[in-house]
């Protein structure tokens, strides 16, 4: 019986790449998305991965589906926490609800699914929880105080929960991406991408497929005896 992941944000961009490279990897993969119906079902269509619709920074929409999945396959015992979204502009210009949508979404979400997961892996006696944070997190970002005040609370939230779960086989780590070569780095423009591409001792942007083996490695059944670490993936970027 291949072990029950579910991925959020996992049917576009880094997500999907996880989707499929956990899918690869023999587990059975089911990722969430928020919005874009047509881009989730041309995603199934083409992988066979189930898609289910929920707000991840919802905590009754993720009970509903975290029930939903257990009763169909079982309890989830791989979680990445991938989804995420932004809403950048300086402190002046940043409204309430500008830092709240960004801070549910992409910190709330970890809270609400490991919440929700971690009894179920407890009965399993295994568990995996990824979360993806972010170079921003570790670094800060001009424009970016919620994405990157959400993103590094990841990287605490991680280490705390990964001493709660370490006597139940609960494994918790985080990744944190650099630039990565997706829809929303590739709106940049040019003349800026050359610039953050020259600050990256690699050379150039990362792959959805590099994150997403990071995953894959930490997901692993025999990476049992790493927690509470942040894997930097970010060609020499930043490095913490």
């Amino acid at each position: 019986m291949s072990r029950i992941a579910l991925v959020t944000g996992g049917t576009r961009g880094i997500g999907a790449a996880i989707s499929i490279a956990l899918q690869k990897a023999g587990r059975h993969v089911i990722a969430s998305y928020a919005g874009n119906v047509e881009a989730a079902e041309a995603f199934s269509k083409e992988t066979g991965i189930e898609a289910i619709r929920f707000d991840a920074g919802d905590y009754e929409q993720c009970a509903a589906a975290v029930a939903a999945i257990a009763a169909k396959h079982g309890p989830i015992e791989i979680l990445v926490n991938n989804a995420g979204i932004t809403r950048d502009t300086t402190i002046a210009k940043m409204t309430r609800d500008m830092w709240d949508a960004v801070l549910d979404t992409n910190l709330g979400s970890c809270f609400n699914l490991s919440k929700l997961c971690f009894e179920g892996m407890k009965d399993k006696k295994f568990g995996r929880i990824v979360s993806i944070g972010s170079i921003n997190g570790q670094a800060g970002q001009y424009g970016q105080v919620n994405y990157a005040a959400a993103k590094s609370g990841i990287h605490g939230f991680t280490k705390a929960l990964a001493q709660e779960g370490a006597r139940f086989s609960i494994t918790a780590n985080a990744i944190a991406p650099g630039y990565v070569d997706t829809e929303m780095v590739r709106a940049v423009p040019a003349d800026v991408l050359q610039k953050i591409i020259a600050k990256i001792p690699r050379g150039r942007l990362g792959t959805a497929e590099d994150i997403a083996r990071g995953v894959v490695f930490l997901t692993a059944d025999e990476a049992d005896f790493i927690t509470g670490s942040t894997m930097s993936i970010n060609g020499g970027q930043h490095m913490y």
